[in-house]
């Protein structure tokens, strides 16, 4: 396209009217007026937490359920409220929220006190101090003076699973190394099953106190759908039948109030750049095709090396015959030598197999469990991702993993 019928394109664009009034209304960190339908988790939660105004120490808290529930959001909710009144009220406390899913933030125990360090105000390098040290800075960075402190680890089980159980077991006992303030932890997960792998030490303290958010139903989500879209919309562009069509849709999805809002966004999008005047029942259907496309690139970009040396494996190793079948120990292989071609030390057999059942779980493979008899169990494992995508897919695993071009590794 030359530069004059790009200009004009842009021009053109400026020129005309958006369906939008407010597209920000239907982003996730959106913070409405009211939370709709959680009124007894805020009611609980508020009541956990209410202690530390009166600079007392709350109970450590675990929020868990699954994606698109409201957790974060009711949390941050109610962590506003409490800022605002302590504020006014000129009492030391204090809420530090870290999403745990972020890699330069908590892809290890060193970097995630880091940042919590740094937060009160103390200089830490990104590397090159013992982690003991690092602890010792936070310690007293927190203990400068009196204060209660919230900390809210969100997708906690994220920071586990890359981290372990030490780091979570030292902040829960972080107050008897302090003198003048006191720490309370409000972990939030998405993985349901979360607790039940913890360590017993972790258990008994992270969850003193737990709440559960339970999936929302198809009405609840046309309700929270009509709130954002009045503010997100021009007035009557969204045409009969795409709330609950699109609530619909996130109902399905196991009560997911986070993918409804994405999906009406993706479909006022859709529909702008087709130059519709409304938002129409099959923009809703476009826009779910190019969510679950766009979902399935992210989560194989944001893997770590090693799970994605895996899915390259039972990627490159997909049969092209349909009777073919690919086996657990025909990845492993397979995955030893890239390990070796890419300069990574290969972990155990039984390790990748995890990954593989982690993936099954995501829904970016397939697996079933076959009886072997005495020579033990393994997988037969299908790749899901469509053919569609799954030149982008390999574009993306080779080129986070240096190996473009290297074809020479099949």
């Amino acid at each position: 396209m030359s530069k004059n019928k790009l200009g004009k394109f842009f021009e053109t664009y400026l020129e005309k009217d958006s369906l939008f009034l407010d597209k920000g209304a239907l982003q996730a960190s959106y913070m409405p007026g009211e939370i709709q339908h959680r009124d007894d988790q805020i009611e609980q939660i508020a009541g956990i937490l209410a202690p530390v105004l009166k600079l007392d120490v709350p109970s450590n808290l675990f929020i868990y359920g699954k994606t698109g529930t409201g957790k974060t959001l009711t949390v941050k909710y109610i962590s506003d409220q409490m800022l605002s009144l302590a504020k006014e009220k000129k009492l030391p406390v204090e809420i530090l929220y870290l999403n745990c899913k972020l890699k330069k933030i908590a892809d290890t125990e060193y970097r995630l006190i880091a940042e919590l360090a740094r937060h009160f105000g103390k200089a830490i390098p990104a590397t090159g101090l013992p982690t003991d040290e690092v602890y010792n800075i936070f310690y007293k960075a927190v203990d400068e003076k009196k204060r209660n402190i919230i900390i809210v680890l969100d997708e906690i089980d994220e920071l586990i699973r890359k981290t372990g159980n030490d780091l979570i077991y030292n902040l829960t006992r972080i107050n008897t190394s302090l003198v003048n303030s006191k720490v309370s932890l409000i972990g939030i997960s998405n993985v349901l099953t979360f607790v039940n792998v913890l360590d017993p030490r972790v258990k008994s303290s992270l969850s003193e106190e737990e709440i559960v958010f339970p999936p929302y139903n198809a009405i609840q989500i046309q309700n929270i759908l009509r709130s954002r879209v009045e503010n997100a919309f021009v007035e009557n562009v969204v045409e009969s039948g795409v709330v609950e069509k699109c609530a619909a849709y996130a109902a399905r999805d196991h009560g997911d109030a986070r993918r409804a809002l994405e999906l009406m966004r993706v479909a006022g999008e859709l529909a702008e750049r087709k130059n519709q005047k409304t938002v129409m029942i099959e923009n809703i259907d476009d826009a779910e095709d190019k969510i679950e496309k766009d979902r399935v690139l992210e989560i194989i970009k944001s893997q770590p090396k090693q799970f994605q040396i895996t899915l390259y494996a039972i990627m490159k190793h997909k049969p092209k015959n349909s009777k073919d079948k690919i086996f657990t120990g025909d990845i492993y292989d397979k995955y030893k030598d890239i390990c070796s071609r890419v300069g990574l030390r290969p972990l155990t057999q039984r390790r990748v197999s995890d990954i593989i059942a982690e993936f099954d779980m995501l829904g970016i493979i397939n697996c079933r469990v076959l009886s072997k008899g005495r020579y033990g169990r393994t997988r037969e494992i299908t790749p899901s991702i469509p053919e569609s995508m799954e030149i982008k897919a390999l574009e993306i695993l080779e080129e986070d993993l240096e190996i473009k071009g290297k074809n020479e590794l099949f």
